[in-house]
């Protein structure tokens, strides 16, 4: 499955409803998530971008990969409080979510995935 590009509709729907409960965290998604926030502008985002699509076919069917743009989504990149872009945000079933700034080569953001979403 490709990488679905999230508005704060499809986030809503999707992954939490952050306007009926904003400041209660509840996980809407049938599988752990990764989101991808970017920008267009960003270098990193561009060179992380490839390996997330990659990542969203490895993981197919065991975890949803979503990408939102920062600048077009700005209420969606406040609500995680995000500063700088990259930045990946796991979504387990059960837990908060977790959110690491940073390209990181495949292996590792692999790893994570392994060890936060799917243990």
């Amino acid at each position: 499955m490709a990488t679905i590009n999230l508005s704060k509709g499809g986030f809503t729907r999707r992954v939490a409803n952050i306007e009926l409960s904003p400041n209660d965290w509840k996980f809407l998604g049938d599988r752990p998530a990764l989101i991808d926030f970017h920008a267009k502008w960003c270098g990193p985002c561009k060179r992380l971008s490839p390996i997330i699509d990659e990542l969203a076919e490895d993981f197919n069917g065991k975890v949803d990969v979503y990408k939102v743009n920062v600048d077009d989504e700005p209420e969606l990149a406040n609500y995680f409080n995000i500063r700088t872009v990259p930045t990946l945000v796991f979504v387990p079933m059960n837990d908060m979510p977790k959110l690491v700034s940073g390209a990181y080569p495949k292996q590792e953001i692999a790893h994570a995935i392994d060890t936060l979403l799917l243990k």
